[in-house]
Parts: C-alpha cells; sequence; structure tokens
C-alpha cells in the first residue's frame, strides 16, 4: 500500500468565502495528498486565537510538506509560515505576490522552496 503524503495548506482564513480556495484543496487531494486546510479543519471559534496558531503548529509539525497561498496581506499566513519554516518544512508556493526588487517575503518563500 502506498503512503498518502499529507500536507498543511497554508491560506488566508480571516474575512474568506469558505470556497474561495477549494480548487487548491481538491487539487491536492486529486494529487494524492491527505490536506489540513485551517479554513475546513482547524477549529475557527477562538476569539484571541492563540489556539488556533497552537492546533495549526501541530498540524504543521504532522505534516510531511506545506503548500502556500499567501495574498501578501494575510498575517496569519506569515506566522504559519514562520511556524513552518522553524520546524524546517518544506515548502512549496501555489500562489505569492509578484516577486519585488531585493528583499521581500514574497522573494524569500521563493528562495526557501528552491532548496
Amino acid at each position: 500500500m502506498t503512503r498518502r503524503h499529507s500536507t498543511f495548506l497554508i491560506s488566508p482564513v480571516r474575512g474568506q468565502a469558505p470556497d474561495v480556495w477549494q480548487a487548491y484543496v481538491a487539487a491536492l487531494e486529486a494529487d494524492g495528498y491527505t490536506v489540513h486546510w485551517p479554513h475546513r479543519d482547524t477549529d475557527q471559534s477562538d476569539d484571541v486565537g492563540l489556539r488556533i496558531c497552537r492546533d495549526n503548529m501541530r498540524a504543521i509539525a504532522e505534516s510531511d510538506v506545506v503548500h502556500v497561498i499567501w495574498d501578501g496581506k494575510s498575517q496569519g499566513c506569515l506566522f504559519d509560515l514562520g511556524m513552518a519554516f522553524a520546524l524546517g518544512k518544506k515548502v512549496i508556493p501555489l500562489s505569492l505576490p509578484e516577486a519585488t526588487e531585493g528583499k521581500s517575503f514574497q522573494n524569500m518563500v521563493t528562495a526557501w522552496a528552491d532548496q
């Protein structure tokens, strides 16, 4: 039996319609990934967000890789990316803001993914 790979999908949650990133989730699942998608799989009912961050950290730690969709605005995405970086996870960008001249977070994520 072939082992399914697991991924944590970093994507904006706050202020997003539930189906905004669904096509990405479906594509990853069709590619054989077991997907932890915070919009669907992390209880978002925490008023402060600390439990959400801890739950996401556990899910990131348990994942084989991390896929990322970042709109250039979501602070939650940046936080989750920081956890993935600290945990030494391979990152696979699906959507990032355009590259910039010089230093930028999107350039760093792209360089990280190329390692």
